[in-house]
């Protein structure tokens, strides 16, 4: 099979990034990656090298070049489906693409008030009604997952699936923020940021020095 390699941007901001590569990671599907720093004199030309879309991350399959990160996990279950990347029953799998569906394209308010930035101290921020709303909308979304289709693990769906990688930078948001949540909502959190793929993000992220200016709300 024809390599898979992942182009991201900052591993400390890039939320959409880590949706592609934690799911990767967790999947044992193999791949190398590029990373290019946002917020550059020369960024905008290097994306432009893989991308015409101009956005990260973007995945080069042989010939083949895919962008947006929901896409990407899409294909990635095509052409991986002894992963299991969606959840075997249909009636999981439909409710899986419509949770990873709904992170896809909303919760806007939570996004610009808390952007990723896994290297902030953890401390509150003043929240607005709308954050507030889209917190609990994403936590009645993962209770719901977690009461009809988790029992076999810690994950939305027992197994950590798409689903999991579309919320998973939500978890560190509500983690850096300090957001009070549920008790069932933060166990749900923690299964997904102990992942050895996590883990293994978060050290890359601590890493870098590069600062991104408009993702550091303090």
């Amino acid at each position: 099979m024809n390599h898979l390699h992942l182009v991201i941007a900052n591993k400390n901001y890039s939320s959409w990034s880590l949706r592609v590569w934690i799911a990767m990671t967790m999947a044992g599907i193999p791949f190398t990656e590029t990373v290019i720093r946002l917020d550059r004199p020369d960024t905008k030309a290097r994306i432009a090298e893989h991308s015409r879309a101009g956005r990260l991350p973007v995945l080069r399959h042989g010939r083949l070049l895919v962008w947006e990160s929901l896409a990407i996990l899409e294909y990635l279950a095509e052409v991986f489906p002894e992963k299991h990347l969606w959840p075997k029953a249909i009636s999981a799998r439909l409710m899986a693409r419509a949770v990873a569906n709904e992170m896809h394209a909303g919760f806007l308010a939570l996004r610009n008030a808390c952007p990723m930035n896994l290297r902030r101290p953890r401390r509150p921020v003043a929240i607005n009604d709308a954050v507030v709303g889209d917190c609990r909308r994403i936590e009645a979304l993962w209770r719901e997952c977690r009461e009809r289709f988790g029992k076999g693990g810690p994950f939305l769906f027992g197994k950590f699936s798409i689903a999991d990688a579309m919320f998973a930078p939500v978890t560190t948001r509500f983690d850096t923020y300090a957001i009070e949540v549920a008790s069932d909502s933060r166990d749900y959190m923690n299964a997904v940021m102990a992942t050895l793929a996590f883990t293994a993000w978060k050290e890359a992220a601590l890493q870098e020095t590069w600062i991104v200016p408009s993702d550091e709300v303090d």
